[in-house]
Parts: C-alpha cells; structure tokens; sequence
C-alpha cells in the first residue's frame, strides 16, 4: 500500500528557509512523478511543484517559481523540497503525493510550515 511521509515543516522567520523531505513506499518510485502540494483552510489544496521520475523535469506554480526547490534520490525514495524567502502566505500543511493526486485524492499526512516573525 502507498505510504507517504513528510517531515522537516516547522516554525520560521520571513526571509527563511526550510527543507521538507518526503519518505515513498509501496509502489514503485522511481517510475512515478512525484508532488508536493499545501493546504490552508481558506485556499484549500493548492499545487506547489511536481517532478518527472528522472528528476531531469520540473515544474513549479508562479507563487513559488524561482524560491522553492523539489527534487527527488530514486535510491532512497525521497522526494524534497527546499523553500527559501519564505513568505507569510507560505503557511500551510505541506504534503507530499503521487503526481497524479488530483484524480486519487490522496497525498501523505503533511508537515505544518508556519512563516510568523
């Protein structure tokens, strides 16, 4: 059975940074593109970055291009993402998911990122 497991979220200042990494099981990882997508209880379930199996392709949505960072190690069955200039509007549940999450409605159980000074 799939299994996903964030960590890494955490409390930061503006202007920070974290890394959040991802555990996969269950299904073969290195065939799969993997996601990270966040949810607040205002915008809901928000696309954040996807990655293609070989790590080559990436893709980001606007709010994030160019601060945030996904990759992927096919050995260990980690996906990450680094997220720099953090911003307030950054806080949410992070969550990690098989690239097709919006047709299964599944993703891990999430890490909270909180951007607060």
């Amino acid at each position: 059975q799939v299994q996903l497991v964030e960590s890494g979220g955490g409390l930061v200042q503006p202007g920070g940074s974290l890394r959040l990494s991802c555990t996969a099981s269950g299904f073969t990882f290195s065939s799969t593109g993997m996601s990270w997508i966040r949810q607040t209880p205002t915008k809901g379930v928000e696309w954040v970055a996807d990655i293609k199996p070989s790590g080559g392709l990436t893709y980001y949505a606007d709010s994030v291009k160019g601060r945030f960072t996904i990759t992927r190690d096919n050995a260990k069955n980690m996906v990450y993402l680094q997220m720099n200039s953090l911003k307030s509007e950054d806080t949410a549940v992070y969550h990690c998911a098989k690239e097709n999450w919006r047709l299964t409605g599944s993703w891990g159980q999430g890490t909270q990122v909180t951007v607060s000074s």
